[in-house]
């Protein structure tokens, strides 16, 4: 192959294979959708919230913590996993270059002591044309993914209940008995319709009055807020990970702390109070700046740019697509 490039490999086919690429002498790219690099539980995400326990090389913290399922033995494998990762060097040895969806994610690595100059930020697309937005506003707020600790979901029902307004919840995961539990003692209005897909999907979400993400770890760069904006919807967002910078501030969406149920009942309050008309101009703002920054065809030659800087020249755009 002129070039190899892997997304998500770690337990499966392993990084194994990246010491092979290189004495091929074939440019390996990975693009990191969690931090893993860094983090030996992906998420940098523990018991009590954010963590970064293991930012000096403590990986044992990870036991510790029982960071895997709570559990201590799949903790414990996934310690010696990354320890012996990291003394191979299967990654900072055999990798040409990292791809990070979002800017947060470079930065945060690099911080962790990776070089600067391994990383480059390619944003995700979403594909414009399957995608057809309403403007004309719903009442309910919707939050669709999966029903996880990490999403903040227990946050996003009291913020509802205390604002008053009515969400949908779409997913489903392993928070869902518990979620449904707290909406039924909080009074909040609220309806679970599990897991959608497809046209389903992109009916719920027109008929919402905003989108929302109450993420309480550090998020790459969410696809449902590209989905969100294509489909001409704007986003309540959480102000952490990488979700920020996928908001433009009273353009495009709002962001609030994330974690603060108060923060966010404001905010619920504000988009529900607000005129049909801002909100509106808000959804034309989103969809715009999809189809400027965040196009398959952006995507394709950002990766194509860096195939080129990496000695790969017998591609074309025209041949990819």
């Amino acid at each position: 192959p002129n070039i190899a490039h892997a997304h998500n490999v770690y337990h499966h086919i392993s990084p194994s294979i990246f010491g092979l690429l290189k004495r091929r002498h074939i440019p390996t790219v990975l693009t990191l959708h969690d931090l893993k690099l860094a983090c030996p539980a992906y998420k940098m995400l523990t018991h009590d919230g954010v963590c970064e326990r293991c930012k000096l090389g403590d990986l044992h913290n990870v036991v510790v913590h029982r960071c895997i399922k709570n559990s201590r033995t799949l903790s414990g494998m996934v310690w010696l996993e990354s320890v012996m990762h990291r003394v191979l060097h299967s990654y900072s040895d055999n990798i040409s270059r990292f791809i990070t969806p979002s800017r947060f994610y470079l930065e945060k690595l690099v911080e962790w002591g990776w070089e600067r100059k391994r990383f480059v930020h390619i944003p995700n697309f979403v594909d414009v044309e399957t995608h057809h937005p309403d403007y004309a506003l719903g009442k309910p707020f919707l939050f669709f993914g999966r029903l996880g600790p990490e999403k903040g979901l227990a946050t996003l029902i009291k913020a509802a209940a205390q604002a008053q307004v009515a969400l949908l919840i779409v997913g489903t995961g392993p928070e869902e008995d518990t979620l449904k539990q707290l909406a039924a003692q909080s009074g909040a209005q609220v309806q679970f319709l599990g897991y959608q897909s497809g046209t389903t999907l992109h009916d719920l979400i027109r008929q919402s009055r905003a989108v929302v993400l109450p993420s309480e770890w550090y998020e790459n760069a969410p696809m449902s807020i590209l989905e969100a904006y294509a489909l001409g919807r704007p986003v309540i967002g959480a102000a952490i990970g990488g979700i920020p910078e996928l908001i433009r501030e009273n353009e495009t969406g709002i962001t609030f702390e994330s974690g603060n149920v108060q923060s966010l009942a404001a905010a619920l309050r504000r988009f529900a109070d607000s005129p049909d008309k801002a909100l509106i101009e808000m959804g034309h703002s989103a969809r715009t700046w999809v189809e400027t920054d965040f196009t398959a065809m952006n995507y394709l030659e950002n990766l194509l740019n860096l195939y080129s800087e990496l000695g790969v020249s017998s591609l074309s755009s025209q041949y990819v697509w």
